[in-house]
């Protein structure tokens, strides 16, 4: 059986909270904050990042208008760029 990390502690949640904050954060669903955001349709297909390159480090990408940068760096990781 696991224990919470909390247990042990005399300290009650209004004592951890930074001053002037509350106590429990805000819920969504009251007036001032957006609703979370929601899944519509399908899942995207992933694209693998070597059909994309095709051999190159960088590739250039049209989207709305805009040019973006896609460049695969040597650490293997991907940058993009506007």
């Amino acid at each position: 059986m696991s224990t919470h990390p909390c247990q042990g502690h005399s300290m009650t949640p209004a004592t951890r909270v930074a001053p002037g904050r509350p106590a429990h954060p805000a819920r969504p669903d009251e007036p001032g904050h957006p609703p979370p955001p929601t899944v519509v349709g399908p899942a995207a297909q992933a694209l693998s990042s070597k059909d994309l390159l095709r051999g190159h480090t960088t590739v250039t990408i049209a989207h709305n208008g805009s040019l973006y940068r896609l460049q695969a760096t040597r650490q293997g990781k991907l940058i993009l760029t506007k």
